[in-house]
């Protein structure tokens, strides 16, 4: 009876790891789902828009964005290839104050549903240039979260909605390939403060669950995906 007593409370004793091992695993399967699934059950769905009609509209966004939607200045973001729908949803985001930018506000006031439509068909169109990662060690940082997640804190792969090469998925997860490193950890930063929320609360989720130093290298490593 003693020596089977023992071998029952070693083996409970060795099991215990394994099952907190397994737990952890399946909180985190289980939180990836519940963070992914917002945005498939409220799509927002834009008509297909006119690239020619929206090249038009777009000559009021090179000052800040650039040509073809190139910006050179890291604190705006680059429009170039991004997915159209992503587009016309921030811009009717602006309009309707879910997301705020007092910039963007006076810029978007005037532009119908179709226009906006119009203007993201435009810039998906265009080509982006990018510059690749600056800070090598950094981006080598966030390419382990970009691709395999953090565990830890339950957040999943960035990959799982934006994609391996970060081209996203139409239409409502933005291509973050060659992105300013700046301008995608001010984005994330806001999310995790509460500052931004219009994307049903997913991205405020698992940028609440990242440090600040996890933020700036997957920053740092979606500006070097091509």
């Amino acid at each position: 009876m003693p020596v089977q007593r023992y071998c029952s409370s070693n083996y409970q004793r060795n099991s215990i790891p394994q099952q907190v091992k397994l737990m952890k695993k399946l909180i985190f399967v289980c939180m990836t789902m519940v963070l992914v699934t917002p945005i498939f059950t409220s799509p927002t769905v834009f008509a297909a828009g006119n690239a020619a009609a929206g090249k038009a509209k777009a000559g009021a966004c090179v000052g800040c964005h650039g040509a073809g939607g190139n910006s050179v200045n890291p604190a705006w973001p680059k429009l170039a290839g991004q997915n159209p729908g992503y587009i016309a949803k921030q811009l009717a985001d602006f309009k309707s104050g879910k997301r705020k930018e007092p910039m963007m506000l006076g810029m978007v006031m005037g532009l119908s549903k179709a226009d906006m439509a119009n203007i993201g068909a435009y810039y998906a169109e265009q080509n982006m240039t990018t510059i690749g990662a600056t800070n090598k060690a950094l981006a080598e940082e966030g390419e382990k979260i970009y691709r395999g997640g953090i565990t830890k804190t339950g957040v999943g792969a960035c990959m799982g909605c934006h994609g391996p090469a970060g081209k996203g998925i139409a239409p409502n997860y933005p291509a973050v390939s060659g992105q300013h490193a700046t301008y995608a950890e001010k984005q994330l930063l806001a999310f995790k403060k509460g500052d931004r929320a219009n994307d049903n609360n997913v991205m405020q989720g698992i940028a609440f669950s990242m440090s600040e130093r996890q933020i700036k290298a997957v920053a740092a490593y979606m500006q070097g995906l091509k």
